[in-house]
């Protein structure tokens, strides 16, 4: 996942801004997906490992931070958001281990692919449109630090994934 740039309100990083960016890149990996060419497989199998690692740390740093936050600190509708924002991850994490099973040149990787975008780009609307104006609330006395246990976590599980 790349770093992200948007500040908050003191030195640290933004971690509303953090999340939005990483759904920008992992949407821009579905298009590139889509636009690789159906002959493209060596192409379409490593955009694809791509959007696995992207999404199992992205969906990692919301389970283990951002979402106990935002349900900690938000309202009724808050923790019904988190809730279901967990259960969108479950799909996604099973899709993911299903895909892993396969080859890219395999019928049913093609179909599961799809709806493995379609789910994480529905997830990623919604979080953006629904979850995050709660979350910004919510969050507002302790965003910095949010933003910096994000961080650190996202750079922790990218170090174990190139050990």
């Amino acid at each position: 996942m790349a770093k992200s740039k948007a500040k908050s309100k003191g030195d640290g990083v933004n971690p509303i801004q953090m999340l939005k960016d990483d759904h920008r890149k992992v949407k821009q990996l579905f298009s590139e997906y889509e636009s690789a060419g159906e002959d493209a497989i060596t192409k379409k199998q490593d955009i694809a490992d791509k959007v696995f690692d992207e999404l199992e740390v992205h969906s990692s740093i919301e389970e283990e931070i951002f979402y106990p936050a935002v349900r900690d600190n938000a309202d009724e509708e808050g923790s019904r958001l988190v809730a279901e924002a967990i259960e969108e991850h479950r799909v996604v994490k099973t899709l993911i281990d299903e895909l892993r099973e396969l080859d890219a040149d395999d019928e049913q990787f093609e179909a599961k692919f799809k709806v493995l975008s379609e789910n994480v780009e529905h997830h990623a609307d919604e979080e953006e449109t629904e979850m995050f104006p709660v979350a910004k609330d919510a969050l507002a006395d302790n965003v910095d630090q949010i933003g910096q246990e994000m961080q650190r976590r996202r750079m922790e599980l990218l170090r174990e994934r190139a050990a």
